[in-house]
């Protein structure tokens, strides 16, 4: 295993993350299904945005981006259809991907087009103060809710399935197994599939919300997550909570790069017989 690791990484650990911060296991995760996958590292195009997860495109030894706040998935989308072969993978925060991103989420889910959205949901912005995002559970603590935050959550594996992705998951930093698996099947897949990866924040959530040390963020992961399957066999009020883990949803559609290509080649040879 030690191989893959010095294959996937460039020479520049160990990384800047918090004690305890989840973003390191999302990333090991991501070398692993590389890994499994077989893809040329030239072949694989690995775009950031702004936040604490965004510095994994400086530390993996691929093609990479490191975009603006919210606007990966832009950078993606033009890169992808620029080079169709590339094995493209986003990765991004809750409040990166969710608030000011969130606009860009939903037309690439609509889109369809052909990569793979990893969104490290840790309920909080970790790097500008511990404020709460749009997917702090409502009534959890953050700087910027001191008595606990009134809002309502984006439920993000409904938001995606809504907005038109083509493939929605959730795995979380404690079944690290079970997340490596999911972003391999979710990069075979062809079409936009979102993989939330629940991650663990102990300086800027966990303290704030009476779970400050790492190993015990872990556990209560452990603790109040279920399978999809086990979802299945229970009530709402068992479910009341609970982190529903594994592949939700699975469909085919047109992705869009295949549209993008074929409006050229159309457009072009019609131009062309204009032209003679």
């Amino acid at each position: 295993m030690e191989a893959v690791y010095e294959k996937y990484f460039r020479d520049n650990l160990p990384h800047i993350w918090c004690p305890g911060c989840g973003n390191g296991i999302v990333m090991s995760a991501l070398a692993r299904a590389l890994d499994k996958l077989g893809y040329p590292q030239d072949d694989v195009l690995l775009v950031s945005g702004i936040g604490c997860s965004s510095r994994m495109s400086g530390y993996m030894d691929l093609n990479t981006i490191h975009t603006a706040h919210g606007r990966a998935l832009a950078f993606a989308t033009g890169a992808k259809v620029c080079e169709p072969r590339l094995k493209t993978f986003v990765v991004m925060g809750d409040g990166d991907a969710a608030a000011i991103g969130g606009n860009h989420f939903i037309h690439a889910c609509r889109r369809n087009i052909d990569m793979t959205a990893i969104i490290i949901n840790n309920s909080i912005y970790g790097m500008t103060g511990g404020q709460f995002s749009p997917l702090t559970p409502t009534g959890k603590h953050a700087t910027t809710a001191p008595y606990g935050s009134i809002d309502r959550a984006f439920n993000l594996v409904e938001l995606s399935r809504g907005a038109g992705a083509t493939y929605v998951a959730r795995g979380d930093v404690f079944h690290a197994a079970q997340l490596t698996n999911l972003l391999v099947e979710a990069s075979r897949h062809k079409g936009f599939a979102v993989v939330e990866a629940v991650a663990t924040c102990p300086i800027s959530y966990g303290r704030y919300n009476n779970i400050p040390e790492p190993a015990e963020m872990l556990l209560w992961l452990r603790d109040n997550t279920v399978t999809v399957q086990q979802a299945a066999k229970m009530s709402e009020e068992e479910l009341q909570d609970k982190i529903i883990i594994g592949k939700h949803f699975e469909t085919e559609a047109v992705e869009y790069g295949e549209q993008m290509a074929r409006l050229l080649a159309e457009n072009g040879a019609a131009e062309k017989a204009g032209d003679e």
